[in-house]
């Protein structure tokens, strides 16, 4: 009997194994999309049929208002770009005030697949943005695009495939990313120079860093304000392919949290599991321009990729340093013994905390004109924290769960 059971169960694997998945049919809609598009009227619906359609040009619209854009669901509206020959972006979105889009998936856009920008009021829900053959340096840069806006959700959507940042905010303000999903691209979410963030309730895995919070120099405005709470960020450990000298190319495999050179930040309530190299980095734009040093600049992605400045300090505006962070009550846990060794962050971990990677590690380099950072840890007696000293070459690196313990400042929920 147990044998005639293991018989059917074999039957019954290579059964499964030997159905086929029905290959899609391309429709076009390309013409009428966008003359539509073009036309469509203050308060109207489009709604886009189910089916999978081919574009070989990037898709406008600019300049309208109140507009919903809806698909029959993110499995049964597929935009494909795959044979785009014209244009940067799959959709673009420009110069619009409250627009929805909604239940529809977009696919292998030669640059962004979806961008969005100078719109105040922009809801991004149950949308679905791939490059479907999986992370490629040749793959568009942003999944889901906004930038220069103001009043942003996006909800539960998806973000796979980009070679910079799967869902990334640009310099906009009032934003909330929740509910939402992002694998195998570079930097799983993205909040950069924007204000007023909210990132909660999401999944950040199998990328190469899940979450990062950036401020960069030389951009629009500086951001600042940002709450990241109930995310669940683990296993974020795949191979870095960002191009050479772009700022995501830093990141080292197996990050967690990113902190970059901004300040106002609060952290708190997030599960930050497996992430192989360290499971939150708080990081000045010194320490990425000195990783940086002698990289060429490498031509990559259509559109705003955001590459290393080695003359930053020209922007005399710019604090390249974090502070003002308040990190407590996550969960860490990493069961790898080793970090990632591809780069040099992982090496120092390996010599300097041998066997007990860094749960939070802080550069150490200090602002010389605000000798306190504001930082302050809370999480207990369990975890590794590594003060670096980066600005003396590591010389005076200290590890110790109690570093930086103190009550800092809680930020407000979005309004």
């Amino acid at each position: 009997m147990k044998y005639l059971s293991c018989l059917v169960i074999l039957l019954i694997i290579i059964g499964c194994s030997s159905q086929k998945t029905e290959p899609r049919v391309w429709q076009s809609i390309e013409q009428s999309l966008q003359t539509q598009l073009i036309t469509i009227n203050e308060g109207d619906t489009l709604d886009l049929p189910e089916g999978n359609f081919m574009f070989t040009k990037s898709l406008a619209m600019d300049g309208k208002s109140n507009i919903v854009i809806r698909g029959k669901g993110m499995d049964k509206t597929i935009l494909s770009f795959k044979n785009q020959t014209e244009g940067a972006q799959g959709l673009l979105i420009s110069n619009g005030k409250n627009i929805l889009l909604q239940d529809f998936s977009i696919e292998d856009a030669k640059g962004d697949n979806l961008k969005v920008s100078e719109v105040k009021g922009i809801t991004f829900k149950r949308i679905r943005s791939v490059w479907a053959e999986g992370p490629k340096t040749e793959n568009g840069a942003y999944a889901l695009y906004p930038v220069l806006c103001k009043q942003v959700l996006i909800d539960e959507c998806i973000a796979m495939g980009s070679s910079d940042a799967g869902i990334y905010v640009g310099q906009s303000d009032s934003v909330i990313i929740r509910n939402s999903k992002a694998y195998w691209n570079v930097a799983g979410i993205e909040s950069e120079n924007s204000r007023w963030v909210e990132i909660y309730g999401n999944e950040a895995y199998d990328n190469t860093g899940g979450i990062l919070v950036f401020d960069l120099p030389g951009l629009t405005q500086y951001g600042h304000t940002t709450k990241v709470y109930n995310n669940n960020v683990h296993d974020n450990n795949h191979e870095n392919f960002a191009a050479k000298g772009n700022i995501v190319a830093s990141i080292p495999p197996g990050t967690g949290i990113m902190i970059l050179a901004t300040h106002n930040l609060e952290m708190m309530e997030n599960h930050i599991i497996d992430n192989k190299t360290v499971g939150t980095g708080i990081i000045s734009y010194d320490l990425v321009a000195a990783l940086n040093e002698g990289e060429v600049e490498q031509e990559s992605s259509i559109g705003g990729v955001q590459t290393v400045d080695n003359n930053y300090k020209v922007d005399t505006l710019y604090n390249p340093y974090p502070y003002q962070i308040y990190i407590h009550n996550n969960t860490f846990h990493n069961s790898h013994w080793f970090p990632d060794l591809s780069n040099d962050i992982g090496k120092l971990f390996l010599s300097e905390s041998f066997l007990s990677t860094p749960d939070i590690a802080y550069d150490g380099i200090v602002n010389p004109t605000r000798s306190n950072p504001e930082l302050c840890i809370q999480q207990g007696d369990d975890i590794v924290v590594i003060n670096l000293d980066a600005g003396n070459d590591f010389k005076n690196l200290i590890k110790g769960p109690k570093l930086f313990d103190c009550e800092g400042v809680k930020v407000n929920p979005i309004k």
